[in-house]
C-alpha cells in the first residue's frame, strides 16, 4: 500500500498532479480532515475534489466506501480517479455542479467544500440538507469573500460549533547559503456541526 499510516497529511509528491487542477496541500489537508471528525465508517462528500487528495484521505480515514467526489471539471475527475487507483481506494466520482447533484445524494456524516465557483451560499444550504444530525461541514478557502459568505450562511442555517481558523504555512527550501522558509497562501477553514 502506498500510504499505510492512520494519520492524514499524505505528502503532496505522492499524488498525481497537473498544473491545471488544484491540490489541497498536505498540511492544510491534515487540518481539514481533523475538523471533519471522521469515524471509521463515516460517509463523506468532497465538493470541488480537484486532484482528489482530500477524497483519497477521506477514503483512507473512513474505510467505508461511502465517499462521493464532485467536480465540474473533467480534468479534475480524471485526476481524482487516477489518484484513487494509485492509492487503492474507492469513491464515487461525479462530473457535475454541486448544486445539481447534491439533492440526489444520500445523507452523509461529513462534507468538505473546497470549491464553490461563487455559489457558496447555495452549496452550503444544499450541503446542510445532505448532512445527518451531528454531521460536520468544513469549507476551506483562500478568499475573504468566500469566508464571509460561508460564515453568514452557517449562522443563517443555525449550525452549531461554528469555527473559523486561518492557517499560514511556510515550507523550508534549501538555498546556496542555507535554508529559507517560503510562505504559502493563507488558508481559511470554516467548520460547523449540524444540530
Amino acid at each position: 500500500m502506498l500510504w499505510d499510516y492512520r494519520t492524514p497529511g499524505i505528502p503532496d509528491e505522492l499524488f498525481e498532479r497537473t498544473e491545471q487542477v488544484p491540490i489541497t496541500k498536505e498540511d492544510v489537508r491534515a487540518l481539514v480532515i481533523s475538523k471533519l471528525r471522521l469515524k471509521e465508517n463515516s460517509s463523506a462528500i468532497d465538493i470541488g475534489c480537484g486532484s482528489g487528495s482530500i477524497t483519497v484521505e477521506l477514503c483512507l480515514q473512513t474505510k467505508a466506501n461511502k465517499v462521493y467526489a464532485i467536480d465540474f471539471d473533467q480534468r479534475a475527475i480524471d485526476l481524482t480517479r487516477k489518484n484513487l487507483l494509485k492509492f487503492g481506494v474507492n469513491a464515487q466520482t461525479m462530473l457535475s455542479n454541486a448544486q445539481d447533484i447534491l439533492p440526489h445524494l444520500p445523507q452523509v456524516d461529513a462534507i468538505i467544500i473546497g470549491g464553490s465557483w461563487g455559489n457558496i451560499e447555495q452549496i452550503i444550504q444544499l450541503s446542510v440538507d445532505r448532512l445527518r444530525k451531528g454531521g460536520r461541514i468544513v469549507i476551506d478557502t483562500i478568499l475573504i469573500e468566500t469566508m464571509y459568505k460561508a460564515i453568514s450562511t452557517i449562522y443563517k442555517e443555525k449550525l452549531d460549533e461554528a469555527d473559523v481558523t486561518q492557517i499560514i504555512i511556510s515550507k523550508a527550501r534549501k538555498v546556496t547559503t542555507g535554508t529559507m522558509m517560503l510562505a504559502r497562501n493563507p488558508v481559511i477553514i470554516v467548520s460547523a456541526t449540524k444540530p
